[in-house]
């Protein structure tokens, strides 16, 4: 089994592979604080509310993680990044940028599992404007 610092050196690679998969990802290093909220509910649509931040989202029977990553590719709908938790399909998340410049929420559109780390690709609820720029 590799140490910490050798997976952490491969996480770029792992998110590749998944990025070939989302011809419009560019590379990015966008360090990020992701939330996941975990309820009866989740997935991308539904007749609740929804929003994880708001206070319907405080229940005791929600399973909630925090982790820093970074976003290592991203398109103008998608990102993709690296866990050490893993994610399902549909899961909802919250991205929060350590500069504020991003906030926003985000269900799983893929995952794919390597020995202790989670390379995922979720996509925006909403449109963000103007969060990646190509040039």
């Amino acid at each position: 089994m590799p140490n910490q610092a050798t997976a952490r050196a491969l996480e770029p690679d792992i998110v590749s592979r998944l990025a070939r998969f989302f011809p419009e990802a560019v590379p990015v290093r966008i360090p990020i604080r992701l939330s996941r909220t975990q309820s009866s509910g989740n997935g991308k649509g539904g007749s609740g509310n929804g929003d994880l931040t708001s206070p319907e989202h405080g229940g005791a029977s929600e399973n909630v993680f925090f982790q820093d990553t970074v976003i290592e590719f991203g398109t103008p709908s998608e990102v993709l990044f690296v866990l050490d938790r893993p994610l399902e399909f549909a899961d909802r998340v919250l991205l929060e940028s350590n500069d504020g410049s991003l906030r926003a929420e985000a269900f799983v559109v893929a995952v794919q599992y390597h020995l202790e780390r989670t390379a995922v690709a979720v996509r925006f609820l909403k449109h963000v404007p103007n969060w990646i720029v190509k040039s």
